[in-house]
């Protein structure tokens, strides 16, 4: 047995140094740990996916903390993806793990990997959907992923999940902002979190109205839900969760036509995304070798040429050498 399928058997046993190690590796980029990811691929796609997302400061993490107490106190495995802001300076994700989730540190059934964006606006990256990969290969049955509410991240996630989850907050003007966002149309679950502040009633009751207005879902479609909690006193959360349930249910019927369709846009995403990586970083390492990205630079520094242009040409070159 070679190195990458040792370390394939040891994560399909469910062997944390083992996972942790690889889901290292494979943000920092280290050559080999891919294999071991495309090894893994066949073994995932049966965890169920919730994406959290929204503004700063809603209380995403207190929530999302509620929830895998819930889902423990059921005897479920649970694996937690929390997207950070990266620091400018050490490239490393400045919240770590999240010290409110810290409480399920020693806790066999629950994995917490902290993720930088490194720079990457909406929220997820290459790297944290593979750790979603790692983790639903581990036998995970619920992976929540946690994301900065940066730009449309919200869409990003709903690209990933198949559960997605907006949190947001009474006084905030949150509930304006959603038709701006395209959050409605994203979104299977709307959270109004800190629900004993004034106006959350009313809060509930515009995201319902808005829901019906903006009539965004066809009529044998799945209806949003939009929920009161108050995570820090652990309150709404059960029927937060019954409202998941609800929804993992709605995806399984007629022969799990809907949870296909999640399932085909989260492949999508991925393929495209790593496409994307992929051409880019062959383009530009085959550039800067050849000495071609400087004289592009200059050229068009030099106004002989422009950016539109010199891009068009360098694009037209390369189909007609790939033909």
């Amino acid at each position: 047995m070679n190195q990458a399928q040792e370390v394939v058997e040891q994560i399909l046993r469910g062997e944390v140094r083992a996972a942790a190690r690889l889901m290292r590796d494979l943000d920092d980029g280290v050559p080999g740990a891919r294999e071991v990811l495309k090894r893994l691929y066949p073994h995932s796609g049966r965890a169920h996916i919730i994406g959290i997302t929204g503004s700063p400061g809603v209380g995403k993490s207190t929530l999302t903390d509620r929830l895998i107490q819930r889902l423990r106190q059921e005897g479920r495995t649970v694996g937690v993806v929390a997207v950070d802001p990266t620091s400018p300076f050490s490239g490393g994700a400045i919240l770590g793990d999240r010290i409110r989730m810290q409480r399920h540190a020693l806790d066999e059934g629950v994995f917490i990997r902290s993720l930088a964006t490194r720079g990457h606006f909406g929220g997820l990256t290459a790297s944290s959907r593979a750790v979603i990969t790692v983790l639903d290969a581990m036998g995970k049955d619920y992976i929540l992923v946690e994301t900065v509410g940066v730009g449309q991240d919200e869409v990003e996630i709903a690209a990933t999940a198949y559960t997605t989850v907006v949190v947001t907050v009474p006084g905030m003007g949150d509930d304006i902002q959603a038709i701006k966002a395209g959050i409605l149309e994203v979104a299977d679950i709307l959270v109004v979190n800190k629900a004993d502040r004034d106006g959350a009633s009313r809060t509930q009751q515009d995201l319902l109205q808005m829901l019906e207005l903006q009539n965004i879902r066809k009529t044998k479609s799945w209806k949003p839900r939009v929920i009161l909690t108050q995570a820090k006193e652990d309150q709404g959360i059960e029927e937060l969760l019954a409202g998941v349930r609800e929804h993992q249910d709605f995806l399984g019927q007629d022969r799990g036509e809907a949870l296909l369709a999640a399932r085909y846009q989260r492949v999508r995403q991925e393929f495209l995304e790593l496409l994307h990586e992929g051409v880019s970083r062959t383009l530009m390492a085959r550039l800067d070798q050849s000495g071609r990205m400087e004289e592009i630079l200059q050229e068009i520094l030099a106004r002989k040429t422009d950016p539109y242009s010199a891009c068009e040409e360098l694009i037209a070159e390369i189909l007609a050498v790939g033909k």
